[in-house]
């Protein structure tokens, strides 16, 4: 099972929590958010993908932070249409598409979007776009009808690993699994030992 740690901003944070090998490190473009980075990033090993997170914004300002910061994926977390990720895609990045869920969701949304992005992303709905800190009814996914892989996101911690273990024993295709806030000593800040016996159980499966 792959790993994403979102909400990435310092600089030492960064290179230590390389070191771990995760399969993406995300860093969040949206000004709003306690996790905004305005200021440089570093570069990554290559087997780490450097995503972006935006809410809404505008192509020029996504296609200027994919320069800036060489990013090799997009997550778009906000109302994009399946248009503006189709656009976002053509420019050869992986584009991944978030959806806010709590105890219902109408899948029927998805259909729109299968040709548009690479991976669905599916997090808590909140008063935030995303980082609000508390898990979706992961009951709903069972209903999911596409084959589109998708990453499972919202409020993940050590203390969700039996049923994270649980999920991915069904025919789901989880392709990721996104933490951020459980794992914070601090807004932007990782706490890296925690994150690698996380990291330990999620190779496992």
């Amino acid at each position: 099972m792959r790993l994403k740690v979102c909400g990435m901003r310092e600089l030492e944070n960064i290179s230590a929590l390389s070191e771990l090998d995760p399969n993406y490190i995300g860093f969040i473009f949206w000004s709003e958010s306690s996790r905004f980075v305005n200021k440089k990033t570093p570069p990554l090993d290559k087997k780490i993908i450097k995503t972006g997170v935006f809410v809404d914004a505008t192509f020029d300002y996504i296609l200027t932070k994919i320069k800036d910061h060489q990013l090799d994926a997009v997550q778009l977390h906000g109302q994009e249409s399946c248009s503006y990720c189709k656009v976002i895609k053509d420019y050869g990045l992986k584009v991944i598409k978030s959806f806010s869920l709590k105890n219902t969701f109408d899948f029927n949304t998805l259909e729109d979007y299968e040709n548009s992005c690479d991976y669905y992303l599916f997090d808590t709905k909140g008063k935030l776009p995303g980082g609000n800190g508390f898990n979706f009814d992961w009951k709903i996914l069972n209903e999911y009808p596409s084959q589109k892989p998708f990453f499972l996101s919202g409020g993940i911690g050590v203390d969700n690993l039996n049923e994270i273990k649980k999920l991915v024993k069904t025919k789901l295709p989880i392709h990721a699994i996104d933490v951020n806030s459980k794992f914070e000593t601090a807004p932007g800040n990782k706490n890296i030992e925690l994150l690698k016996k996380f990291k330990k159980e999620i190779d496992e499966l």
